[in-house]
């Protein structure tokens, strides 16, 4: 049996997975925010949770919000800030009394969608995770891809691609840049995006329909929300397209919530054959299979497909 843990930043979900992949037991718990030895209790708890269910002991696989140091194998780049400068996985291990495997939890969404998802078989597969931020992760012949500074797929914090002369700088990012591609696509961008344009640059709404409505009245005929996805269309094209010239994946998998826009998956093809440095573009653009179960399956898969040392296997 494979338990899987995804470490989020309000709720914690785990599930334990049989070897055929089927779901023996599911459960989630609040995130004890700002609460580093909290954290650990409840992940130590929601396990013992999951093992009580399915009747047997599992492996553990861990997803979070950030990834292992190779420097330090300390936490870096966690939105759940309180990991952050924290032996986390040496932690958690001893406080299982087993050893653990981590993974950054857009590694985990490519993984699942890799195995037994909507790019089971591929070779090369990247992840992508567009919603609350923008996540990516990679995955070759079955494995995690971290990288010697354990940030492979981190496309969501280089800039734009090609510009246009109103999108620079662009807009300031939490990494302490301007013009990321998060600023762009993640779900507030569009927001910002069409409120700004709907409301004129200098005096946009206060409070922009989230992305899920902008696409409801796009559906409607709204030429505002048509002409808003159209240029975030645009942009997820010049930023996949580079992707494609990087790496050249078989299949994008897109998760999160703007993945539940189904236009961009015929859209957003027709536009990244300009940005891509080739003849024609084989590279399939899905949506994942696993939805939002995606990220919590593939932390259990960590122990089925292994991942390097970055992913921070940890004896206890």
């Amino acid at each position: 049996m494979r338990i899987g843990i995804d470490l989020g930043g309000t709720k914690i979900e785990g599930v334990a997975l049989g070897d055929d992949g089927g779901v023996l037991s599911r459960h989630r718990v609040p995130t004890p925010r700002e609460d580093y030895d909290g954290s650990i209790r409840a992940i130590v708890d929601l396990v013992a949770h999951l093992e009580g269910v399915a009747g047997a002991r599992g492996t553990v696989g861990v997803g979070i919000p950030g990834t292992i140091s190779p420097a330090t194998g300390l936490i870096k780049n966690a939105n759940s800030t309180w990991l952050i400068g924290r032996p986390f996985a040496e932690d958690l291990a001893r406080a299982l009394g087993r050893p653990v495997r981590l993974a950054n939890d857009a590694n985990c969404f490519a993984l699942s969608e890799a195995t037994d998802g909507a790019a089971a078989g591929a070779d090369v597969v990247f992840g992508v995770i567009i919603g609350t931020g923008t996540g990516g992760g990679v995955v070759v012949h079955g494995r995690v891809l971290p990288g010697a500074n354990a940030v492979a797929g981190e496309w969501g914090h280089n800039p734009l691609p090609d510009p246009r002369d109103d999108e620079r700088p662009g807009p300031a990012c939490y990494c302490g840049r301007f013009g990321c591609v998060e600023t762009f696509l993640s779900g507030p961008a569009m927001s910002r995006d069409y409120g700004a344009v709907l409301g004129g640059s200098s005096d946009p709404p206060a409070d922009p329909p989230d992305a899920a409505e902008i696409a409801a009245r796009a559906d409607a005929g709204e030429p505002a929300a048509l002409a808003c996805l159209a240029r975030y269309e645009e942009r997820l094209a010049r930023a996949l397209g580079s992707v494609i010239n990087l790496i050249d994946p078989d299949v994008i998998v897109l998760g999160g919530g703007l993945s539940n826009i189904a236009r961009l998956y015929l859209n957003v093809p027709a536009r990244w054959a300009t940005y891509v440095f080739s003849d024609r573009v084989d590279t399939r653009l899905v949506r994942a299979m696993h939805g939002d179960a995606s990220g919590v399956r593939g932390a259990a898969w960590l122990w089925e497909r292994g991942a390097a040392a970055t992913s921070g296997k940890i004896t206890a």
